[in-house]
């Protein structure tokens, strides 16, 4: 089982930082391959002849800015906490090493300060620094519980960007932090485990990111672009016959049956679906990618059944599957929410999650998660996938990897209900947020809704007939604490249900 309490598992190594500000620069020779390792060209090779989509939006090629300080005052601690035991200058190198070598591998601009900040006047300059450098995020490594320390902590909250603050053992009492416990726009990890510290990094560069996000939405027969309320997200709206007639105008080409063979090969078994079933959803792969790369998308989603239910043209099933897989948010049914949870879940965690309609079982008090679509990395995008069969989806028509669920697997269930205008002011969007464990894999047929429906009993006693949400996403793992902290840092709403 896996559970939240150490999301990264970053070492924390001893290391002098220069002179001057040391600076992770996105152009350098070090970092460049890790930005491109993810976010680079549309497609990147694999064996067999099989490309892989990449993200080509502005989140893609976007640099998360954040600038970061330590907080202390002059000279030796004395009988002030943290004491005269502390050794602050070992752990401001040991703290300094590791945020350093965590920006680098999250591909992050990181301006680290060389020395700490001594005083309120110091903190007040750094602070104008920060604004006018436009960055997405604050780390304040509070290296005392005196004079300045915490009001530098109050001050860089109220500056408006999203602010990680850590304060290891000694540095701070309940009367320090108290007052930022609910604050929106900061999170503070009172922790000698600095790995959450860590994270708070990862969050702030997830939520630069997804508020750069551009998602290709195929509905309708018109133009437009809005953005997703408070989330930042921009929503491209594309008529939807563009992509029927992309998947008219494509052969069926040797890359498409080798990709194709690559699921006839790897399924457990077959059910109904046939090698052309398989082929047709395949094709659909390469589609996305073409409006992806003319479209500058860095996600998608698509109104499959009211476009495609009536054509011949295969429902997209596998494709989204696969890109989901590989790291591209791909939403069902044009759900804007499912997309935001998709763009959160991918950043954040490095896997995909199940966009799902919730299904009450009241014998065990249990959801299923039941959809035609569903990823197979649930472990990580680079850990090997979960097992599958090929099916037929519930219209009984074209192909769906059947993914099976680890039984036992403790999950995370994720619902986000996008902000918008109302009652005269902004609302912020909501994270409805709960956990349980996988009990089982349900068989369609013999019985009916979706090829995958996986039964989950949460955690709580929440009555399951009303469960709140729906298309929310399934995935591997226990991080209802990491999303609460996601929301407090970017201003959102979080609910435990």
């Amino acid at each position: 089982m896996e559970t939240s309490r150490c999301p990264l598992h970053a070492g924390c190594p001893h290391g002098a930082v220069g002179r001057r500000r040391f600076i992770v620069r996105s152009a350098g020779a070090t970092i460049a391959p890790l930005v491109l390792g993810r976010f680079g060209s549309l497609f990147a090779a694999e064996a067999e002849g099989i490309r892989r989509i990449r993200a080509c939006g502005p989140a893609s090629k976007y640099v998360p800015k954040v600038k970061a300080a330590f907080v202390r005052r002059r000279g030796e601690y004395g009988m002030r906490w943290p004491g005269q035991v502390y050794d602050g200058e070992a752990a401001r190198k040991k703290y300094a090493a590791a945020m350093v070598k965590q920006a680098k591998a999250l591909g992050i601009l990181f301006d680290l300060r060389s020395a700490p900040i001594y005083s309120s006047k110091e903190a007040g300059q750094w602070l104008e620094e920060a604004k006018a450098a436009g960055v997405d995020g604050l780390m304040v490594v509070v290296l005392d519980r005196q004079e300045h320390a915490w009001p530098t902590a109050y001050q860089a909250v109220g500056s408006g960007i999203p602010t990680v603050i850590y304060s290891p053992l000694g540095t701070s009492f309940t009367t320090n932090t108290s007052r930022l416990a609910g604050a929106p726009g900061c999170v503070v990890h009172a922790t000698d485990d600095f790995s959450h510290a860590l994270f708070g990094m990862k969050m702030l560069q997830a939520g630069a990111r997804m508020r750069r996000t551009r998602c290709v939405v195929l509905r309708g027969n018109k133009r437009s672009e809005w953005p997703l309320g408070d989330t930042g997200i921009t929503l491209r709206h594309v008529p939807a016959g563009t992509f029927l007639e992309y998947y008219r105008e494509m052969s069926e080409t040797a890359e498409v049956r080798a990709l194709a063979e690559r699921y006839l090969k790897g399924a457990r078994k077959r059910t109904d679906a046939s090698e052309q079933d398989v082929r047709n959803g395949v094709k659909s792969y390469f589609v996305a990618a073409r409006i992806l790369e003319e479209e500058q998308g860095d996600a998608i989603t698509m109104d499959c059944l009211g476009a495609l239910g009536k054509s011949e043209v295969s429902l997209p099933c596998i494709a989204w599957s696969r890109m989901n897989d590989d790291a591209i948010p791909a939403a069902c049914e044009a759900d804007p929410g499912a997309v935001a949870a998709h763009v959160v879940v991918q950043h954040l965690f490095d896997r995909p999650g199940f966009q799902q309609d919730p299904v009450p079982e009241t014998a065990v008090g249990g959801i299923i998660g039941a959809h035609c679509s569903c990823p197979t990395k649930l472990n990580g995008f680079d850990e090997p996938p979960e097992r599958f069969d090929l099916k037929h989806h519930h219209g009984n028509r074209d192909a769906v990897p059947r993914t099976i669920w680890r039984e036992g697997q403790r999950i995370t269930c994720l619902d986000v209900l996008p902000g918008g205008a109302g009652k005269g002011k902004k609302e912020r969007s909501r994270f409805l947020i709960s956990t349980g464990t996988v009990l089982e894999n349900l068989e369609v047929p013999p019985a009916g809704g979706c090829v995958v429906s996986v039964l989950v009993k949460m955690d709580g006693d929440r009555e399951v007939l009303s469960f709140p949400g729906f298309h929310q996403l399934f995935f591997y793992g226990e991080f209802a604490r990491e999303l609460k902290d996601f929301c407090q840092l970017q201003g959102f709403e979080a609910e435990m249900v």
